[in-house]
C-alpha cells in the first residue's frame, strides 16, 4: 500500500464517483479521500467505497498525509482555486476540462506547477481514446494528404450546466483533439450562438478556427439536440478520416477518396484542374479500452516519472483562449477574433 499514489478526489457528482472507482481498481494507486460539500453525494461514495475518508473540507482533504495526488472535478468556476490550493499544498493534480473559465488563471497555475515540480494535467480524455489515437497515426504518416478543414458535432439532450455555456461545456473535447492533431493552435476564432432553451448560458454554438496553412475546422454542439452525436471528420487530399464514438463497431472509417487540383496545360493564367478519386472505404481495428482508465494511468505514469503529460497545463490554456476568443466573438455576432502566433506553441 506504501508504494500506490494516494489520491484525493475533490467533487463527488458523476465524473468524481467514476474517478474514486477508476483510482481504487488501478494497482498503482488507491483513493484515501473524497471530498464534497453535499452529504448525499458522499453517501454515494461510502456505498460503494466504504473504505474511502469522506469530507466536506477541502483543507482536510488537502492536509491527509496519504494524499500524493488530488483530482478536480468540481464546477469549472471553482477549477482555479481548488487547483491553487492542492498545488500549494505539494500535491499532484489531474483537473476535469477546462482547466479554468480564463487563460490567465490557466497560465498561473502552469507556471506555479512547474515551479513546484509538480504535474498539472488536464482531463481532456478523448486524447486517451484508442479511436482518435488511431486517426493521429494516419495523420502522422501523411495518408490524409494535405488537410483542407476538419469539422466536429458534439450534441445531445443535455445534461445541461449551470456554471457555463455550452460551449465552454462540450467544445473543450473537439478543440484539444483539432490542436492534438494538427500539433498546434487556431490563430483566430469566429462563433456564434442561441439560448433556445430560455437559459442563461447558450445552450447551441456553431465555432469556426482558423490553423496555420489555410486550414479551417468548424464544431457544432448542443444541449438541445434530439441526437446523441460525438463525431469528427479529417478532409484531405487523399483521404477522409471520420471519428465516430457512438460506432463501437467502426469506431474509425476511412473513405479512399480526394481531390487534388492539377494545373491545366490549357491555360496559361496558372488555372487549376481537379483530379478527383473515388475509392474503398476500410474500418481498421481499434483497441477496445476503457478511455477514462487510460488517462489516469496516463497521469499516474506522468507523476512515476516526471514526464510531461499529453494534456498539460499549456495545452488546457490553449484551449480556454480559444474558448475566450469564442465568447467574444459571441459578443460581436461571430466576428473573427485573433488569438496567438502560433510559433509559440510546440505540439507533441
Amino acid at each position: 500500500m506504501g508504494n500506490r499514489l494516494g489520491i484525493a478526489v475533490l467533487g463527488c457528482g458523476y465524473w468524481g464517483v467514476n474517478y474514486v472507482r477508476i483510482f481504487t481498481e488501478l494497482p498503482e494507486s488507491r483513493v484515501v479521500v473524497a471530498c464534497n460539500p453535499r452529504q448525499d453525494r458522499l453517501q454515494e461514495v461510502w456505498r460503494g467505497f466504504p473504505g474511502v475518508q469522506l469530507t466536506t473540507e477541502v483543507e482536510e482533504a488537502l492536509q491527509h498525509p496519504q494524499v500524493d495526488a488530488v483530482v478536480v472535478c468540481s464546477q469549472a468556476t471553482t477549477h482555479y482555486e481548488l487547483c491553487r490550493l492542492s498545488l500549494l499544498a505539494g500535491k499532484h493534480v489531474l483537473v476535469e476540462k477546462p482547466i479554468t473559465t480564463n487563460s490567465a488563471d490557466a497560465d498561473a497555475l502552469t507556471a506555479l506547477a512547474e515551479s513546484l515540480g509538480l504535474t498539472l494535467m488536464v482531463a481532456h480524455t478523448f486524447l486517451y481514446n484508442p479511436g482518435v489515437r488511431k486517426v493521429k497515426n494516419y495523420l502522422q504518416r501523411g495518408q490524409a494528404g494535405r488537410i483542407y478543414y476538419l469539422y466536429a458535432r458534439r450534441t445531445n439532450l443535455g445534461p445541461i450546466c449551470r456554471d457555463v455555456n455550452a460551449l465552454w461545456d462540450l467544445a473543450p473535447h473537439d478543440v484539444a483533439i483539432f490542436n492534438h492533431l494538427l500539433e498546434s493552435a487556431p490563430q483566430w476564432v469566429s462563433a456564434v450562438g442561441a439560448k433556445g432553451l430560455r437559459n442563461s448560458h447558450e445552450d447551441v454554438g456553431f465555432i469556426c478556427l482558423g490553423y496555420l496553412d489555410g486550414i479551417i475546422a468548424h464544431i457544432h454542439v448542443s444541449w438541445a439536440d434530439p441526437n446523441k452525436s460525438c463525431e469528427l471528420t479529417i478532409v484531405g487530399s487523399e483521404r477522409r478520416i471520420v471519428f465516430n464514438d457512438s460506432n463501437g463497431l467502426e469506431q474509425v472509417r476511412v473513405f479512399e477518396t480526394g481531390v487534388v487540383p492539377v494545373e491545366s496545360e490549357r491555360s496559361s493564367y496558372g488555372e487549376y484542374e481537379f483530379c478527383i478519386r473515388d475509392g474503398d472505404i476500410t474500418s481498421p481495428s481499434v483497441e477496445i479500452s476503457e478511455l477514462l482508465k487510460n488517462q489516469c494511468r496516463h497521469f499516474l505514469e506522468c507523476v512515476a516519472d516526471g514526464s510531461r503529460p499529453l494534456s498539460g497545463g499549456k495545452e488546457g490554456g490553449d484551449v480556454v483562449r480559444v474558448l475566450e476568443g469564442a465568447d467574444r466573438s459571441l459578443q460581436c455576432n461571430g466576428a473573427p477574433v485573433q488569438l496567438y502566433r502560433s510559433e509559440q506553441y510546440e505540439y507533441k
